[in-house]
């Protein structure tokens, strides 16, 4: 709370701070509802492009496109007072070089009103990072399993095991040394999450990476158990909110074909009722 009463929001900076101090509460958002409901328990709400599969169906996150962030994160604000709210960079938006860059983070943040912006990368992506975070641009950044690189990894597996560990860690090294303010560690073993955490003086993230992280990341429609179909080993749910949804409509259904739906108490009389008194 600020001196006036009202909440204030967190910041990068904010965020920054936290390295080895309380663990960082981090959840995906994508609409006004959610974000309202994870907002009071969250530290950062990132509005991941793992909307191009949670939201739109896509197969990947590689659809994902500028406008969809900027609305999406729009949305986020407007549910949210509290957390940091983090917008992804997707694919196409950045990867051209620092202006390019720069121009989608700037529209990004100006049009939605985020905190900060997000993007997938080590080593190559330092000298972009640098050049963002010099022009007053807070960047969150991603190394190890980089969703947007799927088809370089040829799917969604471990990064990091073996020799591939320093690669890891240069990566990390470079985007804490280029300005970001933390860095999300996705899927890759715990005792290189765990190493990176120890060497770089910026707060990790973990999402399959390390209770030793400076905090935790999860898409909220996984941990809720919105869907059935899909159970990555490193997701924790606390609920099974698809499951409750799938009978919730089926009572619906069957209430609607046996004419119980509507009842009386959902009905409008012919006449508005007189006041009282």
């Amino acid at each position: 709370m600020s001196v006036t009463g009202t909440i204030k929001r967190l910041t990068a900076v904010d965020i920054r701070a936290r390295k080895g101090g309380d663990p960082i509460v981090s959840l995906t958002a994508y609409t006004k509802p959610i974000a309202k409901l994870a907002d009071p328990h969250c530290d950062v709400l990132l509005v991941g492009d793992s909307l191009g599969m949670v939201v739109y169906g896509f197969d990947s996150t590689l659809p994902v496109t500028l406008q969809m962030m900027i609305d999406h994160g729009r949305a986020v604000m407007r549910g949210s007072q509290h957390a940091l709210v983090v917008v992804d960079m997707p694919f196409g938006s950045y990867e051209a070089g620092p202006d390019k860059a720069f121009a989608s983070a700037a529209r990004i943040l100006a049009e939605t009103g985020a905190g900060a912006v997000k993007l997938e990368g080590g080593v190559s992506m330092a000298p972009t990072i640098q050049f963002l975070t010099q022009r007053g641009i807070p960047v969150m950044a991603h190394v190890g399993l980089t969703p947007q690189a799927v088809n370089a990894f040829g799917g969604y597996s471990v990064q990091g095991r073996g020799a591939a560990a320093q690669k890891v860690l240069d990566d990390a090294k470079a985007v804490a040394d280029a300005g970001a303010f933390a860095v999300v560690l996705e899927k890759l073993p715990a005792s290189l999450s765990d190493r990176v955490t120890a060497e770089i003086d910026i707060p990790t993230i973990g999402i399959g990476a390390s209770a030793g992280c400076d905090g935790q990341i999860l898409v909220i429609d996984d941990m809720l158990g919105l869907f059935s179909d899909f159970r990555p080993k490193f997701v924790r749910r606390y609920a099974e909110l698809g499951q409750a949804a799938d009978q919730a409509i089926a009572d619906y259904a069957g209430d609607v074909r046996a004419r119980r739906f509507p009842g009386p108490e959902h009905l409008f009389a012919d006449e508005a009722p007189k006041p009282k008194g």
